[in-house]
């Protein structure tokens, strides 16, 4: 019985230990891992395509002297993001290379435009870090392969990433082609796929291109007005390219991945900013449907690990743990309750009432009877009708009573 009691202490201590250490696990678990999963990761790799039809002026055209606008143009936007150094645990440079073509021509001939930009962000809050705090951080922007990239010193907006736990508020946008950060407004709560995501709108221009990019001689042009179809004849007019643009962002706003963007954009060439004379490009380029698909099911990959490591892990450690405790208290507590003196064999009977012996019939005076088998729990009752009863209110209970075994007179 101690062996018995014994190895069931030991067990309840090792459950009662467990639940313990299970309970202390699922305090710790959302409270180091979530810092871990709500970072960026540094083998982010993104590409998103955007589809439109719009109007585009044929540059080709435009140097021969006719300033041609091409009209229901199919148009294809697309931009690949990677990481590159710098990179470590608190910050991380984005590259995205970025290209707009017209899919009606072939080769160079279709391209639009293409950007090379890269960006050192903090990997937490998806924002520009500054010089001052990281010397060797990056920001620039490169739009020819026969140029240098540009140095960009006043960056400080939001780009590619948003981050964790995005709010219902503006936040600032920086756009390339402005090279300016405008503020990025909440509007609303929408679905897309089944994802509850964050409506986020910004409105940009009229912008001064040949301003924000002094580096692109064709932002400011001066052409024969016959060229620019303003007039007649020779006589020369400079014209600036403009620029607005309506961008739409929806956000998942548990991960901060952009599932779907789309860019109303309007450049075109004018003497003044509110008098548009030749456009230059009017599109509306919307995420295609791939895009959508895969950017949600980042978003939902991204919440489901946010939720297993900080809500459903730690509720199953937490009710095991209670559990294991429960048992090894009640464990316990049996084990301490079972514990009995081990009786002495050989030693004193313990104290209670004495036993009686009935009283069987008569013998012979010499013969003594074994009382050792009689039921004790029996009054012994005289068999004779004749005998007189005794009263046994007046015995000693603790004394083995003795029987009268002399025969009385028989009664003639």
């Amino acid at each position: 019985m101690a062996e018995r009691s014994s190895s069931g202490r030991i067990l309840a201590m090792i459950l009662v230990g467990l639940g313990a250490f299970l309970l202390v696990i699922a305090i710790l678990v959302p409270t180091y891992t979530l810092g871990k999963l709500k970072t960026t990761p540094l083998d982010l790799e993104v590409t998103t395509v955007a589809e439109g039809t719009g109007d585009i002026l044929n540059s080709r055209q435009l140097l021969a002297g006719n300033a041609q606008v091409d009209r229901d143009v199919p148009i294809v936007a697309q931009r690949f993001v990677t990481v590159e150094d710098p990179a470590d645990a608190d910050i991380m440079t984005l590259q995205s290379g970025q290209t707009v073509r017209r899919l009606d021509m072939q080769g160079d001939t279709g391209l639009v435009s293409a950007t090379v930009d890269r960006v050192t962000i903090d990997r937490k809050t998806a924002m520009p870090v500054s010089a001052e705090d990281f010397p060797d951080r990056v920001s620039t922007i490169q739009t020819s392969a026969d140029k240098p990239p540009v140095e960009i010193d006043n960056r400080a907006g939001l780009q590619y990433k948003f981050p964790f736990d995005v709010k219902q508020e503006s936040y600032p946008y920086y756009d390339i082609n402005a090279r300016e950060n405008f503020p990025l407004d909440f509007v609303g709560e929408e679905e897309i796929n089944g994802l509850k995501v964050y409506h986020f709108r910004q409105e940009v221009g009229p912008i001064d291109l040949s301003k924000a990019d002094r580096e692109v001689p064709t932002y400011k042009l001066s052409l024969p007005a016959s060229t620019w179809g303003v007039g007649e004849g020779d006589e020369p007019i400079t014209m600036t390219r403009w620029y607005n643009n309506t961008r739409d962002l929806w956000v998942d706003p548990v991960t901060g991945v952009v599932v779907k963007g789309q860019e109303q954009q309007d450049q075109y060439y004018a003497r003044e900013a509110d008098k548009p004379e030749v456009t230059v490009l009017n599109v509306t380029l919307p995420f295609n449907e791939e895009t959508i698909e895969y950017q949600v099911g980042q978003a939902k990959d991204g919440q489901d690990t946010i939720s297993l490591f900080g809500r459903t892990l730690p509720i199953i450690l937490g009710i095991l743990g209670v559990i294991l405790l429960i048992v090894g208290f009640v464990l316990g507590l049996r084990g301490g309750g079972n514990r009995r003196p081990a009786t002495a064999t050989g030693g004193p009977a313990p104290a209670g009432p004495a036993t009686t012996t009935t009283v069987g019939p008569a013998h012979s005076a010499g013969t003594q009877r074994d009382h050792t088998d009689d039921r004790t729990e029996v009054i012994p009752r005289q068999t004779d009708p004749n005998t007189q009863q005794r009263d046994w209110t007046t015995d000693q209970t603790q004394e083995i009573p003795r029987t009268d075994l002399r025969k009385p007179p028989t009664q003639e």
